[in-house]
Order: C-alpha cells, then structure tokens, then sequence
C-alpha cells in the first residue's frame, strides 16, 4: 500500500444483521456509529434483570490506517461504547440501573500467529484478526460482557433493604427479647 494512497472511507450500516459481517481486509477505512437495544444482543440480555425503555448502547466504530517505520501500515479499530444496562444489585437483590462505558483499541492483523506474537506489554491496543465476515456486532457485544462490574451494586448508600434480609419484617417485641444463651442449658445439665 503507497503511504501517500488514499482509502475510501466506508460508512458502516446500524443494522445488527450488517454488523455481523464486515469485510476488514479490503483496503479501505469504516466508520459508524448507532444504538443497540439489548435485545439484539443476547447474551448481554442473559446478564440483564430486567429491561428497561432506554437501555442499551450507543456505539461507535472508527478505523484508520497507523503507518509503522519498517513495515506496512496497521489497521486500527477504535470503539467507543456508552449505555445503560439493569443488573441485580448484590448488596440488597433489588434492580441497579448501571450506565457503562467502555474504550477500546485494536490492531487488525492477517493471521492467528501473528495476534500471537502481538507483543503483550501493550495494554493499549489488542489484536484482532480481520476476515472479509468479521462479526463486529459479536465485538461489540464481548466488549460490553467484559465491562460488566464482578458484583454490581447500587452507589453507597442508595440499597434498600430487601424483604428476606436478617432483621427486616420482624416484630417489635421479638427484638425486645434477649436471645438465649446456649451455655444456660449446660450450667443447668451440671446442676442436675
């Protein structure tokens, strides 16, 4: 590829059926942006506990060529990902709206070899292998299943109890009661 060509620079389609394959190794650029409702996305559907008006996420996808001295130029994929998703919160086992956002930077490579060697010191971009049926919508969505919280919770502060916590439902005059000390039972067993 001359370093002075210029590539035609391809808008890429909000359909989900599209995203699903893209030709990354013709010589050209892609850009696109849209909204994905989690819907078509099913295994972040999986993950949600419930599904909201509004929930899902705004996407979008730019490549370009990065020129590297002593070797052919790179293609790179930058996504930005931002939405909102409902999980269940592990503190009080009620609904958390979480909003998610999620940057993202990769090299496209020809071959399985060559993502191997990719060198790993550089967390700021990871290799992917182009194919002329990429499925960016499947990128799209292993980006967001990885940007998922281990536990989601509510900020602090803002639970509120659940019905079957300890505690909570019980009458007034059960906690005025003093629980009864196991070891009564045996200074009365050495009595006897």
């Amino acid at each position: 590829m001359n370093r002075n060509q210029v590539l035609p620079q391809v808008e890429l389609s909000t359909d989900p059926k599209a995203l699903s394959r893209i030709d990354f190794c013709a010589p050209q650029s892609y850009q696109g942006a849209g909204f994905l409702e989690i819907s078509v996305l099913p295994r972040v559907a999986e993950e949600a506990s419930s599904i909201e008006p509004g929930d899902g996420f705004h996407w979008q996808v730019k490549t370009h060529f990065a020129h590297s001295p002593g070797s052919e130029p790179q293609q790179i994929l930058e996504l930005v990902i931002k939405g909102r998703i409902h999980l269940v919160c592990q503190s009080c086992l009620q609904d958390c709206g979480l909003d998610l956002a999620q940057d993202s930077r990769f090299v496209l490579v020809t071959t399985e070899e060559e993502a191997d060697t990719f060198p790993i010191e550089d967390d700021q971009q990871e290799p992917l292998v182009a194919s002329q049926h990429f499925d960016l919508l499947g990128l799209i969505e292993d980006e967001i299943l990885l940007s998922l919280p281990l536990i989601p919770k509510h900020p602090a502060g803002a639970c509120q109890p659940h019905a079957s916590s300890f505690g909570v439902g019980a009458d007034v005059d059960d906690a005025s009661e003093k629980p009864q000390n196991p070891f009564n039972i045996l200074k009365n067993m050495k009595k006897n």
